[in-house]
């Protein structure tokens, strides 16, 4: 993804109205994020389990990044500054099950410990569970990771559909618990930490900075069958951690992901893995694997049917791509992403 403007980029895009959308999200700040100790105390219900297990990043108000047919078009706040990321880093995990998927190590309908020897994994209930299962969210598993239980995730009985001791695939969760397990076996997996795989992988062969970060808890560690004892990072941050990046190199994320894993440097994660990701959950036709899809307006309701998004904190980071309008969107601590997203679709058409 190009930062300079040129080439056809602005073909069929309202300049004037686009400038306005940008403007109007710059002035719609998230409130309360520039002490985030506090702010994140309220992410979580169960007070008995607020206790912040990994490092905390001050938020540094709204910025962003607006890029059509590889190039930037717009941008607001600073979009080289890292920000945490919330639950878009489950989006991220996606792509490093991707890098496994693609190397021949996973299967999505295979059973996971299969190919990882994990206790959570030991008992029917969790020989029951896929890879598909990990990351489309429907696991069920319950249990505690890292001294957090499942139970104490609020968003899994607000938003989810499922059923306590149901079959993995039948109930739908969102829930932080589960994607840390879901980052769990993808290190024993791939025996590496999974900055280091996202690193080598994806972020340094698709030009992103060297600012970006990716955290685990201070208790969370996986010891390999060779003694090795590797860190795993979490795929939220309900209890601290998760990705730290900038608008500008999630949006370079989005591109990759818009052009069907490939780069100019070269492909970087196969086509089907991208079709993978957009294919709608049995039980959660609005979610594919770790990727909100808006095909039936369930989502956004006045943005595109045509949009797939990561989004965390509910929109207050978001990565939103178009394929019909070639168009990505990364948004960093602003409100109202859903009038952001409407306005620059209206001022794009698609094509």
């Amino acid at each position: 993804m190009d930062e300079t403007e040129g080439g056809d980029a602005w073909a069929g895009v309202d300049g004037d109205a686009l400038e306005r959308a940008v403007r109007r999200q710059a002035d719609r700040p998230v409130p309360g994020v520039e002490d985030m100790a506090t702010y994140l105390a309220a992410q979580v219900a169960d007070a008995s389990h607020r206790e912040v297990l990994g490092p905390l990043l001050d938020g540094g108000g709204p910025s962003g990044v607006i890029a059509r047919r590889g190039r930037v078009v717009a941008s607001w706040g600073d979009p080289h500054r890292a920000e945490m990321a919330f639950s878009a880093t489950k989006s991220v995990l996606s792509l490093v099950a991707g890098i496994a998927f693609d190397d021949g190590l996973l299967g999505l309908d295979e059973p996971v410990h299969e190919s990882v020897r994990l206790p959570q994994f030991a008992h029917e209930h969790g020989r029951g569970i896929t890879w598909r299962h990990l990351l489309d969210q429907t696991s069920q598993w319950e249990g505690a990771l890292w001294s957090k239980p499942t139970g104490v995730d609020a968003q899994s009985t607000r938003e989810g559909t499922e059923s306590p001791g149901g079959a993995p695939g039948e109930g739908w969760a969102y829930n932080d618990v589960r994607v840390n397990l879901s980052a769990l076996a993808l290190t024993a997996l791939l025996a590496r930490p999974l900055p280091e795989v996202l690193r080598t992988r994806v972020m340094e062969p698709i030009g992103a900075s060297a600012s970006w970060a990716w955290h685990g808890y201070r208790n969370a560690y996986v010891d390999l069958d060779d003694g090795t004892r590797v860190p795993v990072v979490s795929g939220g941050a309900h209890w601290g951690g998760g990705l730290w990046i900038g608008a500008l190199d999630l949006a370079r994320i989005g591109h990759l992901c818009l052009r069907g894993g490939h780069h100019a440097n070269g492909r970087i994660l196969s086509r089907s893995w991208i079709d993978a990701l957009w294919t709608p959950c049995r039980v959660k036709p609005d979610y594919g694997l770790s990727w909100w899809l808006n095909d039936d307006r369930t989502v956004w309701p006045t943005a595109p049917a045509t949009g797939r998004c990561a989004r965390g904190n509910g929109g207050a980071h978001l990565l939103w791509v178009d394929p019909a309008r070639d168009l990505v969107i990364s948004s960093r601590w602003g409100a109202g992403v859903e009038s952001l997203i409407a306005e620059v679709a209206e001022a794009v058409r698609p094509g």
